[in-house]
C-alpha cells in the first residue's frame, strides 16, 4: 500500500473536503483497504466532527471491499483508493487499468456470486464509471449518518 497526499495521506479540512489516497498492488491488500477506509472515518469523526455512524463505516468498507475486489480480478496492475468526505457523504473512488466498465447484473436471488456491484448500488447514493485516459473510475457515495437525529458519534439524539 503507498498513501497520497500529505505526510499521513490527507489533505485538511479548510476547503471542506477531506481525503486519503492509496495504490494496493496485490488482492492481499483487500483487507488493508478496508482498514484504511476505517482510519479514515474515524478521523473524519474524531477529528474534524463530521457525522459518521458505526453502520456507516461498516458500509463504506464494504464498498471499498466490493470495489477494490473488482479492481484486482479484472484489471491488471493496482488500483488506487481515494476516500472522499465532505458534507454529509464520503465518495469512494476506485481507478484500474482496464477501460471496460463493470457489468451491473440483473438481481437473480438464485445466482451464487457476482452481487458485488448489485450491493454497491443499493447502499449508495450515487454511482458512476468514468473513463480515464488509461482505464477507468469507479465513484460511489456513502451517506456519513444515517439520519439527521444522529450526532457524530452515530448516537441518537433525544
Amino acid at each position: 500500500m503507498v498513501l497520497t497526499g500529505d505526510g499521513e495521506g490527507r489533505q485538511s479540512l479548510d476547503g471542506a473536503l477531506v481525503s486519503v489516497s492509496a495504490t494496493f498492488e496485490a488482492s492481499e491488500e483487500i483487507a488493508a483497504a478496508r482498514d484504511l477506509a476505517c482510519f479514515f472515518l474515524s478521523d473524519v469523526r474524531a477529528v474534524h466532527g463530521l457525522p459518521v455512524s458505526g453502520p456507516v463505516t461498516g458500509m463504506v468498507q464494504l464498498v471499498v471491499s466490493e470495489l477494490v475486489t473488482n479492481a484486482h480480478k479484472h484489471a491488471p496492475g493496482p488500483c488506487l483508493l481515494t476516500l472522499e468526505a465532505e458534507d454529509r457523504a464520503v465518495r469512494v473512488s476506485v481507478w484500474d487499468s482496464d477501460p471496460t466498465p463493470p457489468a451491473v447484473m440483473a438481481p437473480d436471488p438464485s445466482r451464487i456470486g457476482q452481487h458485488g456491484l448489485e450491493i454497491v448500488m443499493a447502499v449508495c447514493e450515487s454511482f458512476a464509471v468514468h473513463r480515464e485516459p488509461v482505464g477507468k473510475r469507479v465513484t460511489a457515495a456513502v451517506t456519513l449518518a444515517d439520519g439527521p437525529d444522529e450526532d457524530a458519534s452515530g448516537h441518537r439524539l433525544m
